[in-house]
């Protein structure tokens, strides 16, 4: 019997699209989102995606910097925000670079714009949807309407204790995903995270 393995449940610490550190609650993964450090402008249109290796004990650590970034995500100047390109980096593998537009497509032709679909690493299609499962914020949906993973917000009356209280969670099936391209290696960040965070910079500029 296959041992049951528990699924990535991922703290977002600051809630904030354009910064916080997502470490895993049983410390098996740490993720971090912060602007580009080399983007000209070092603001929060460009975003890149580390993998840590162990959770940040304290503010303004800087560890990322001794990294490459598994994900760059480019989004469009300007006040409005707009939607750019994604960059995926994941040696040896050749870079790849798409539209974000193309990446993630809307579920239907008329529909509405939080609720779309990308194919993943292991080739396969999945959707996120907004406010449509069982109270999660973000869900993301497999081909066969199966819950891979949820993007949940802090309640009311839950205390936080420095933290946004807000987690990602990939479920155990699924839990490649969280890590990329169908290595099963904790270096690399994932679609899903990668996916979540242009969802939810839809969703706050109204795009």
């Amino acid at each position: 019997m296959r041992p049951l393995q528990m699924p990535y449940m991922f703290e977002d610490r600051t809630g904030h699209v354009a910064a916080s550190d997502y470490d895993d609650i049983y410390d098996r993964m740490f993720l971090r989102v912060v602007p580009h450090p080399r983007s000209p402008t070092r603001n929060d249109n460009v975003l890149a995606i580390y993998s840590m290796g162990r959770r940040s004990t304290r503010h303004g650590d800087t560890r990322h910097l001794e990294r490459q970034p598994s994900v760059i995500l480019e989004f469009a100047e300007g006040a409005a925000g707009g939607l750019g390109n994604i960059n995926f980096f994941y040696p040896p593998a050749p870079s790849v670079t798409m539209p974000m537009s193309k990446y993630l497509r809307k579920t239907a032709f008329f529909g509405g714009s939080l609720s779309r679909k990308f194919r993943a690493s292991d080739g396969r299609e999945y959707r996120w949807e907004h406010k449509s499962a069982d109270g999660h914020e973000w869900s993301c949906i497999s081909e066969e309407n199966y819950l891979v993973a949820h993007y949940d917000l802090r309640q009311p009356h839950m205390p936080a204790y420095g933290v946004s209280g807000n987690t990602l969670t990939v479920h155990e099936s699924f839990c490649h995903l969280s890590i990329g391209r169908l290595l099963l290696s904790l270096t690399l960040p994932s679609d899903i995270l990668a996916s979540l965070l242009i969802m939810r910079y839809i969703a706050e500029h109204n795009l």
